[in-house]
C-alpha cells in the first residue's frame, strides 16, 4: 500500500494534459454504444452475397403475392374451354408470346390480347401464372412448416434442457428414434397415409379449400422435422442455464417457465433466427420433392415441384417448361442458404474476430 501511495505521490499533474472537446467528441465518434443485434446488422451489411440474397428473396416474395391479383389468366382457366364449344386444340401447347387462331382473330377485330409469356402447358392453362402459384405453394409451405419446426422444437428443446434429468432423458431417446428413421422414406408414407385419411376428415370443413396434401405436408414437418431444432435449442439451454443471472432469478423465486421466456430464449434468438433461415430452404426442397412424385398439393393447384414433373411429357419439345420452375426453385433455395450463411456468420458469437 505504501509503495503505490509513493507512485502516486512521485506522479505530477503537469505529466497530463486535460482532453480538449474536440478529442471527447472524437473519442465519442470512435467508440459509438452499440448492441449485439446492431452489431450483427452491421457485419451483415459488409456481406454483398447475403444482401444480394435478400433481395432476390424479396423481390421473388413480392412478385408471388402481388402478380397474382393484376395477371389476366387464371392459374386453372383453361383456355380452350370455351361454354357450349368444343376445345379449340389450338389452345394448347403454345410456345412463348405465341397466340393462337382465335386469339388471332380477336387480336385482327381490335381486341386487345394480353400475350402468353412462357406459353401454355398441354392444357391450355397459362405457364408464366402457374409458375407464379407454384411459387407462392412454395413459399408458403417453407414458411409455415418453419414456423410449425420453430414452436415445437423450441418448447421441447427448452423444457428438456432446462429440467434435465428424467426429462431430458426422456426427450433425447425420442429425439434419437426420430433421427434413426430414414427421412425420405417416412416423409413418403406419412404423405400417403395422411393423404387418404385426411381427405375424409377435412370433407365440408374450411381446411377443404387447403386440401389434405397441404395439410399432410404441414404434418410431416410437424412430426419428423423438429428434433433438429430442438437438439440445437437444448444445447443452448444447457449452457445458458448455469448463469449467473438464471441462478439469481431462481434465489428471486422465479418459476422456470418464466426463467425459459424471460432469460433463456431471448439469448437463443441469434441461433434460433440462423436456424429458421436454413430450414426454409430444406423445406423447399421437400415439398418440390413430394410434388415432384405426386405427393403434393392437390391439382389443379401449381407447385413447382408439379410443374417439373408435368413437364416430363414434352420434355423434348417444350424443355423450357422443366428448365423455367427448375430454375425458379434453385433461385430460392440458393438464395435462402446464402442467406441463412450471412445470417451465421453475422450472430453466431463464435464466428466473430
Amino acid at each position: 500500500m505504501e509503495d503505490i501511495k509513493n507512485i502516486l505521490s512521485e506522479i505530477e499533474s503537469s505529466d497530463f494534459d486535460k482532453a480538449s472537446d474536440e478529442e471527447k467528441k472524437s473519442a465519442v465518434r470512435e467508440r459509438p454504444s452499440t448492441t449485439f443485434f446492431k452489431d450483427g446488422l452491421r457485419r451483415l451489411s459488409k456481406n454483398p452475397l447475403a444482401l444480394i440474397s435478400f433481395v432476390l428473396i424479396v423481390l421473388v416474395t413480392l412478385a408471388a403475392v402481388i402478380i397474382p391479383f393484376v395477371w389476366p389468366y387464371s392459374y386453372d382457366a383453361m383456355l380452350g374451354n370455351v361454354p357450349g364449344k368444343s376445345m379449340d386444340m389450338s389452345y394448347n401447347n403454345l410456345a412463348p408470346f405465341e397466340y393462337s387462331r382465335s386469339e388471332q382473330l380477336r387480336m385482327d377485330q381490335g381486341e386487345q390480347v394480353f400475350p402468353h409469356i412462357f406459353g401454355t402447358d398441354a392444357s391450355g392453362r397459362d405457364y408464366f401464372i402457374r409458375v407464379i402459384y407454384g411459387t407462392r405453394i412454395s413459399l408458403t409451405v417453407g414458411f409455415f412448416a418453419s414456423l410449425i419446426v420453430l414452436i415445437i422444437g423450441l418448447i421441447v428443446g427448452s423444457v428438456s434442457g432446462y429440467f434435465g434429468g428424467k426429462v431430458d432423458l426422456f426427450v433425447m431417446r425420442i429425439v434419437d428414434i426420430i433421427y434413426s428413421l430414414p427421412d425420405m422414406l417416412m416423409v413418403i408414407l406419412l404423405s400417403a397415409v395422411l393423404k387418404e385419411s385426411l381427405g375424409l376428415w377435412i370433407q365440408g370443413t374450411v381446411l377443404e379449400s387447403i386440401g389434405s396434401n397441404m395439410i399432410s405436408l404441414f404434418l410431416v414437418f410437424g412430426l419428423l422435422y423438429w428434433v433438429s431444432m430442438a437438439r440445437l435449442i437444448r444445447g443452448q439451454i444447457l449452457a445458458l442455464k448455469e448463469q449467473e443471472y438464471v441462478l439469481a432469478a431462481r434465489v428471486a423465486g422465479a418459476k422456470g417457465s418464466w426463467i425459459i421466456r424471460k432469460h433463456l430464449i431471448p439469448n437463443c434468438m441469434s441461433v434460433i433466427f440462423i436456424s429458421v433461415a436454413l430450414q426454409i430452404p430444406s423445406a423447399i426442397f421437400t415439398e418440390s420433392y413430394l410434388s415432384f412424385i405426386g405427393l403434393g398439393v392437390n391439382a389443379p393447384m401449381p407447385s413447382l415441384g408439379s410443374l417439373c414433373s408435368d413437364a416430363l411429357n414434352g420434355i423434348s419439345s417444350y424443355p423450357y417448361r422443366l428448365v423455367i420452375p427448375a430454375l425458379v426453385i434453385s433461385v430460392i433455395v440458393l438464395s435462402l442458404n446464402l442467406f441463412g450463411d450471412g445470417l451465421r456468420d453475422a450472430f453466431d458469437p463464435k464466428l466473430q474476430k
